[in-house]
């Protein structure tokens, strides 16, 4: 964190199809909405993670703080992809003082970049039953993605204080509106356009996160390439909408069901390479989804008949106070899973007002 702390954040997730910016105040009974915000971006303004259009990006995040009044010029925001690396390492227990000193020749074992190129957290979250060793989280992201997102919302004039990660954001939000037990483990999917991250959580303690570039885009573009649909009408028809006469049900399950498969494909290996490299691999009590694809058309029925456990949308607001004459609540409704991220963000208040 940066800079002079003030008394609000505004939690921004940059996403490959839209911004999700969100404000929360922390209260002696917990956390209030104060603002929230969607902003769709034009497309391949955001490829690959790597942000193509600084100014329609930097354009569009003033749009939101005029449009919203927003005040609060602090800004949380967070990476996902290859750009960053997340691994849980064991190492011989040691203060942490003296692994302060450690951790970046220790990360050069791990890390598949320059280890001259990346900024490097890590974080002792346990030690063995001996003693004798500790698990360290470990998490690199390079330094020129870092920079390219602080650099977007520095050209607004706005102060990037927090530079997070998505699987952590996501662990936030879930902790915030869920308050889970220490023997829950769930896993957490959020499924953007591009891009599914997943966070296994026992508790409050991430146990296996993984990025996957898949995502959300697969439905569209599928949809478009066989029925021969415009963008607006291939993402209105993987969300449920009534198809016109020009295509029937029949026509467009084959093609959602397909991309349902691909990512439930993905998931199952993610689960499949958790379970055989954690040490203890707890059975998974739930799935919770969110995200902008978690609205496609059946995906989570189709989700928990697959993996044959509860399955449900991620609700961002669960837990959030919010003034029902200031906020519609079947627009929080509609956007609550694709704020999960933002939200997780937006949590961090309770860092910048300590």
């Amino acid at each position: 964190m940066l800079g002079k702390k003030k008394k609000s954040v505004v939690g921004l997730d940059i996403g490959s199809s839209a911004l999700k910016a969100v404000e929360l105040k922390l209260t002696r009974n917990g956390f209030e909405l104060v603002h929230i915000a969607h902003q769709n971006l034009q497309s391949d303004t955001i490829v690959d993670g790597h942000i193509i259009d600084l100014n329609h990006v930097s354009d569009s995040i003033s749009r939101i703080w005029n449009e919203q009044n927003i005040k609060t010029d602090q800004v949380a925001t967070s990476l996902s992809g290859h750009a960053v690396i997340v691994k849980k390492i064991l190492l011989p227990s040691m203060p942490e003082e003296e692994l302060d000193e450690q951790i970046h020749w220790e990360a050069e074992q791990y890390i598949p970049f320059d280890i001259n190129d990346v900024n490097l957290y890590h974080e002792i979250i346990g030690h063995d039953a001996t003693g004798q060793n500790m698990d360290v989280l470990l998490v690199a992201c390079k330094r020129d993605k870092i920079a390219q997102f602080t650099q977007v919302i520095s050209q607004t004039g706005k102060q990037p204080v927090i530079v997070d990660v998505d699987a952590f954001a996501l662990q936030n939000a879930y902790e915030a509106n869920y308050n889970p037990t220490y023997n829950q483990t769930v896993a957490l999917l959020d499924i953007g356009a591009s891009v599914m991250t997943i966070n296994i959580v026992r508790g409050t303690t991430s146990i296996f996160t993984r990025d996957i570039s898949a995502g959300g885009n697969q439905y569209t573009d599928l949809l478009q390439k066989e029925l021969n649909l415009t963008f607006e009408q291939a993402e209105a028809l993987k969300r449920g909408a009534t198809p016109d006469q020009q295509v029937s049900m029949d026509q467009i399950q084959p093609a959602i069901q397909s991309v349902s498969e691909m990512l439930a494909l993905e998931i199952q290996r993610t689960l499949d390479f958790f379970r055989a490299t954690a040490v203890d691999s707890p059975a998974i009590d739930c799935m919770l989804i969110a995200g902008g694809s978690s609205k496609v058309y059946q995906l989570t029925e189709y989700l928990a008949d697959k993996f044959q456990m509860p399955v449900e949308r991620f609700d961002s607001f669960r837990s959030i106070r919010v003034d029902g004459k200031k906020f519609d609540d079947e627009y929080l409704r509609e956007l609550s899973p694709n704020m999960a991220v933002a939200v997780g963000l937006a949590v961090r208040v309770a860092e910048v007002t300590q």
